[in-house]
């Protein structure tokens, strides 16, 4: 891990030499590179150029605990606030919903750079916040207390973060603010809204495991559609009629082929059997009369599903509970709550028909 130093001689010494000549450095890579030389952390895990990184986009209030600090945020406002982090800076956030996950994506990349030192196909984390900079150094000694690999931040001050993850070119962003998360989606971005579960369940520490749902997800909301609009006979009719037809893909699919690529690099060093990444396929279809229309489709885009489980309609926390993913992703709130229920970290993407029938949930400004 690398510790991230706040000395002030050096943060001086940093800020003269990179101004002293005036140049504006044509690339923000090659001042990264610099910035390191100056901190000598030269001989540390550098972070991947977003463009060959799978970028993962992480809300401070979904990888740390900052219930506290909201209350005093909503019910004493932003100069207070500010204050209570600040006198509280040395005391480090317990873990969140998002942190066994992002742990997971740090033992996949210690895995990735053993088998390919030179490689920069690794997960990319980047904590984003709403939150004011002075908030910073909290989340950083956070960070180092929890050895985390952590050494993008967007700091946004209140602003929309949005713009920032497109030239983050992030592959996922999950947050707390369901109003964001909508709009990441809007903007083509993967993203997915985070609970804090009354219970977590133990989940791997050498081994990544993301379960998905189908539609609405992996997929569009096409066959979603039909059965809402005309019930569960009209569904299975057009799903036979249309089993050679290709779903559309849905929101998440981006991110599912992110991770088979990285799977793929295992794989070519003959580590399938013994990959640090496993994908599930956990769906209310039926198999016979509507699974196979997503397992073709899958196959025609060239994507691979570690298990597929079609559960006809039978709840999907118990599946889930057996699995134990590091998250599960669900675009209706019934069985993201069935599935946090059991323990699972679920997590909500707001897309599609079945949100006209979902009960809105309150949703805070994020801090």
């Amino acid at each position: 891990m690398v510790k991230m130093s706040l000395d002030p001689a050096q943060v001086t010494e940093l800020k003269s030499s990179s101004s002293s000549n005036g140049d504006t450095r044509g690339s923000w890579e090659e001042k990264e590179v610099f910035d390191q030389d100056q901190l000598d952390l030269t001989a540390k895990p550098k972070p991947p150029k977003p463009e060959n990184a799978v970028t993962i986009a992480v809300s401070s209030r979904v990888l740390f605990r900052t219930e506290r600090e909201q209350k005093v945020f909503e019910q004493k406002g932003v100069e207070e606030y500010l204050r209570y982090q600040i006198e509280h800076e040395n005391e480090p956030f317990a873990p969140g919903p998002a942190f066994p996950f992002v742990k997971a994506l740090e033992t996949v990349n210690a895995r990735l750079r053993e088998l390919y030192p030179q490689s920069e196909e690794l997960f990319d984390i980047v904590l984003v916040t709403y939150n004011h900079a002075h908030v910073g150094i909290r989340l950083i000694n956070t960070i180092n207390h929890h050895n985390l690999f952590i050494e993008r931040f967007c700091m946004t001050g209140g602003s929309s973060p949005i713009g920032y993850l497109k030239a983050w070119h992030t592959n996922l962003y999950l947050s707390a603010d369901a109003e964001k998360v909508r709009e990441a989606l809007t903007e083509g971005i993967a993203a997915a809204t985070m609970f804090m579960p009354e219970k977590m369940t133990e989940v791997s520490e050498s081994q990544l495991r993301v379960a998905f749902d189908g539609d609405a997800v992996l997929f569009s909301d096409e066959s979603e559609r039909i059965f809402k609009a005309h019930g569960l006979d009209k569904f299975f009719e057009h799903e036979k009629e249309n089993e050679d037809t290709l779903l559309d893909h849905g929101p998440l699919k981006g991110f599912l082929e992110a991770l088979g690529k990285l799977q793929k690099k295992f794989y070519a060093k003959g580590q399938r059997l013994n990959c640090p990444i496993r994908t599930y396929l956990v769906t209310a279809r039926s198999a016979a009369s509507s699974g196979i229309r997503a397992l073709k489709t899958l196959r025609a885009w060239g994507l691979e599903i570690d298990e597929a489980l079609f559960l006809a309609g039978a709840p999907k926390g118990p599946m889930l509970e057996k699995i134990r993913p590091h998250i599960y992703f669900d675009d209706q709130m019934f069985h993201v709550e069935g599935a946090a229920e059991m323990g699972t970290i679920a997590a909500h993407v707001p897309y599609g028909i079945a949100q006209n029938y979902t009960t809105k949930l309150k949703t805070t400004t994020e801090k």
